[in-house]
């Protein structure tokens, strides 16, 4: 038996420290982004030293960036580009010197601080001036889901032309890694400064947020907030800075122990191509694939992809995992690329590595999909995790009620080469199963998340996974039906005949 073979599962939920580490939180906002100190812990656990780790949904980077900061090979891949710019950013924050950043970031101060306050102040016919003499981004169509057609029309003549003038001074940065970190403080200010930042009411003006990232379209404010463009991009600048210094110190120690020689490593192509560069050549995949509806990230991504010269062509716009976005992708459309990203995922693992995928909905088909796809390929599901219950997922669920799905499913498989014909259609009586789970917990409090992914375990293990179709209306009223009611100030269920102090499902 070797090393990868002989583990034991992680099988308890890891506590979030979301803000904990200053190179992924206050460097670049991204539309999903999961726990760092998570991700670690199971980067450390199902891998070693020198393994590849690769995560195909690579998003901003969090997995790949954290494996490459523990001596792995860190393989960040994702259809958008702006997802691999963030996370090559990150990545690249660990070469050059911190004192050539801060060195850059005076001399952009020296001759930027002024000219832009001064166009903040200038009136329309003098900023009409000085957009002639910049280099601008073209002025492509947006989505048409957003307020206004033309790119242009998302900012103010002044954010313009503010932005195209650092723009060109950061190009001029001899410097090659501190031009390309103030590039990434750059980038992350045109999250503020365009008509769709809101700021937040009874708060500083810089504390709001982007409709972009709160309702996933292109809205543009009643009353859009002008941030002045200098100290914003100087926040971002100085985050990137602490994040540099933070990586800085983390190379350093394993340097001092260790020994220094993890590796990064990014691509942008869809996963099943990926699978041909990768076959049977990874020792672990930790991977969040987008969950269907809501987020179309190309779509949102519109405002950096056209800035940084890398707006995707119609052939990767259509291959992107989701359902709807401007190009209206089908459901069905969308379940089949889940299964065949699934089974490229353990197309690429050696045998006896591990899979984890990240997931949550109220769709059963989707779990359908995932779970069926990497039985046939030959993985077998060896844990099953609910994440559930820490503050920004508490913070999400104020927002809505029983039925909004909070938290993730974290599924755990183990790749034996041994694939597996699927019985699935067996008879599966929810209301009964349910009722099997929550006499278990003896009266205590559980989240409703927890409760819904036993469910889908069940029904899994009970090869009655295509038999489960249940509504989120239909699993609230069971759960109510059985005695149970929803406490809307907790955000959890709550016995009516028992009450209980300990709390089921929360992370500890």
């Amino acid at each position: 038996m070797n090393w990868h073979s002989g583990i034991i599962p992680l099988e308890s939920p890891v506590k979030a420290e979301r803000q904990a580490a200053r190179r992924h939180y206050g460097v670049h906002p991204y539309f999903t982004r999961r726990p760092p100190n998570v991700v670690r812990r199971y980067i450390l656990h199902y891998s070693r030293e020198h393994d590849v780790v690769l995560d195909p949904f690579g998003g901003s980077g969090v997995t790949a960036v954290e494996a490459f900061l523990e001596n792995r090979v860190g393989v960040q891949n994702d259809i958008n580009p702006l997802a691999s710019f963030i996370a090559r950013g990150i990545a690249d924050l660990s070469k050059g010197q911190i004192a050539a950043y801060a060195k850059s970031l005076d001399s952009l101060r020296e001759e930027c601080e002024k000219q832009l306050m001064s166009i903040q102040r200038a009136p329309d016919v003098t900023v009409a001036g000085f957009r002639k003499k910049v280099r601008l981004p073209p002025n492509v169509e947006l989505p048409r889901s957003a307020d206004v057609r033309r790119y242009y029309d998302l900012f103010s003549p002044h954010q313009l032309v503010s932005l195209a003038i650092l723009r060109q001074a950061i190009d001029r940065i001899p410097d090659r890694y501190a031009g390309r970190a103030m590039l990434l403080a750059w980038s992350a200010t045109l999250a503020k400064l365009n008509k769709t930042f809101l700021s937040a009411v009874g708060r500083a003006p810089s504390r709001g947020g982007s409709s972009i990232f709160s309702i996933y379209r292109y809205k543009v404010a009643k009353e859009p907030v002008e941030l002045s463009v200098w100290p914003t991009f100087c926040e971002r600048a100085s985050n990137i800075i602490a994040a540099k210094r933070e990586i800085d110190k983390t190379v350093e120690l394993k340097r001092r122990t260790s020994g220094w020689f993890g590796r990064f490593e990014s691509h942008a192509r869809d996963v099943e191509d990926l699978c041909d560069d990768f076959r049977d050549a990874v020792d672990y995949i930790f991977t969040d694939p987008p969950y269907g509806r809501n987020i179309a990230y190309i779509d949102l991504s519109v405002l950096w992809n056209a800035w940084i010269g890398q707006l995707p062509d119609l052939e990767k716009r259509q291959k992107e995992l989701i359902v709807g976005g401007d190009l209206g992708i089908s459901e069905s459309t969308y379940l089949t690329r889940l299964g065949d990203s699934i089974r490229a995922c353990i197309a690429m693992l050696k045998v006896n590595r591990w899979l984890s995928v990240v997931f949550q909905h109220w769709n059963t088909l989707y779990f359908e999909e995932i779970l069926c796809a990497a039985a046939e390929a030959g993985a077998d599901l060896r844990a099953a995790v609910s994440q559930v219950g820490d503050p920004i997922w508490s913070m999400h669920k104020k927002k809505g009620d029983e039925s909004v799905l909070a938290g993730e499913l974290i599924l755990t498989f183990h790749k034996t080469g041994k694939r597996k014909a699927i019985r699935k259609d067996a008879a599966f009586d929810l209301s009964r199963v349910l009722g099997q789970i929550l006499s278990d917990m003896d009266g205590r409090e559980v989240y409703g998340e927890y409760l819904f992914n036993r469910v889908i375990i069940e029904a899994w293990n009970r090869s009655a996974i295509g038999s489960l179709r249940v509504t989120k209306e239909e699993f609230t009223r069971l759960l109510r039906s059985h005695g149970w009611r929803y406490d809307q100030q907790n955000h959890y269920w709550v016995s009516e005949t028992h009450m209980s102090p300990t709390l089921f499902g929360r992370i500890d």
